[in-house]
């Protein structure tokens, strides 16, 4: 853990000069306000996709302006993408999770409450969006979903509702889908068992460490409850259907990959360009074992909690 957060302070040092960025008060809540940041690119001449980030932390820690990943959000406005990051309630701070076989279940309960309230807050930011589409100057047929860790099963969790119209998606404008998803380490917690999508989902990105101790890379669960990840994902649920995904299996990594947005930028870029911005249907399963993508020490569900 110690290594890990070593290193998310030396991505923090980076040098760093963003666009100035602009905050919104999204929404009021019980026990806080929603705030997003906005920042623009640096160059607009091409229309790219807007990138709606959701921050990770274990839904008990993270803000949307984390030091460590504004050298993302720089490369990005320097590549023409403005991005938008947003708030959501910590779902998970205070609650006392544990992971033995008597607690599982409620440990499991507490994390799809955590996923939900996630996902209402970040389906307040589209309405937002939506509301403030030519001030802001986002195409709202042009949004890229993408998260890291808890952020990413908020953001993959967003694109299933998006997609089977649930009552949290009424707010969502009419018609409105996202046009790409990036998951950084991401899941999908469910208490219906497999995920199944009623409409053809988005393009998605998923990339994952195959020894991920934090987010399950396959299946972790019991009866109807379950943490789908990317790895379960692809293979039981968006293949069998024929629907659009690229996977990145990286041997051997834990959830690290939650962090290395810069390392794989070139596979992000290729996704945005080729899938979402090209439409081309292009379908990548590769399985990595890269002796220079950065490593960390491995992170569990018991550090975290």
């Amino acid at each position: 853990m110690r290594k890990y957060l070593t290193a998310l302070l030396v991505l923090a040092l980076l040098p760093l000069s963003l666009n100035a960025q602009q905050t919104y008060l999204v929404a009021h809540r019980d026990t806080c306000d929603l705030y997003m940041d906005v920042y623009q690119p640096v160059t607009d001449t091409v229309a790219r996709p807007t990138i709606l980030y959701v921050f990770g932390g274990g839904f008990v820690t993270g803000r949307r302006d984390d030091p460590y990943v504004l050298p993302w959000f720089k490369l990005l406005n320097e590549n023409g993408y403005r991005v938008v990051s947003v708030d959501y309630r910590l779902g998970l701070k205070g609650v006392p999770m544990k992971f033995d076989l008597f607690h599982l279940i409620q440990s499991a309960k507490y994390t799809k409450k955590a996923v939900d309230m996630g996902v209402e807050d970040v389906f307040a930011s589209v309405r937002y969006l939506a509301d403030n589409a030519e001030e802001l100057g986002v195409d709202m047929d042009n949004i890229v979903i993408a998260g890291s860790s808890a952020g990413a099963m908020i953001s993959l969790s967003c694109e299933l509702e998006a997609c089977n119209r649930t009552e949290r998606a009424g707010v969502l404008p009419e018609g409105f889908h996202f046009a790409g998803v990036i998951s950084f380490a991401g899941a999908i917690m469910s208490d219906t068992g497999k995920p199944s999508y009623r409409r053809t989902p988005c393009p998605q990105l998923l990339i994952h460490g195959t020894k991920d101790g934090a987010v399950a890379y396959g299946k972790m669960g019991f009866a109807r409850w379950g943490m789908f990840g990317s790895s379960f994902l692809v293979d039981k649920v968006l293949k069998p259907a024929g629907f659009e995904y690229q996977i990145y299996r990286y041997v051997g990594h834990s959830h690290d990959m939650a962090a290395n947005m810069m390392a794989n930028w070139p596979e992000e870029k290729r996704f945005l360009e080729i899938s979402v911005m090209g439409r081309q249907r292009l379908v990548i399963d590769s399985t990595l074992e890269d002796p220079v993508m950065p490593s960390w020490e491995s992170v569990t569900l018991n550090d975290i909690y």
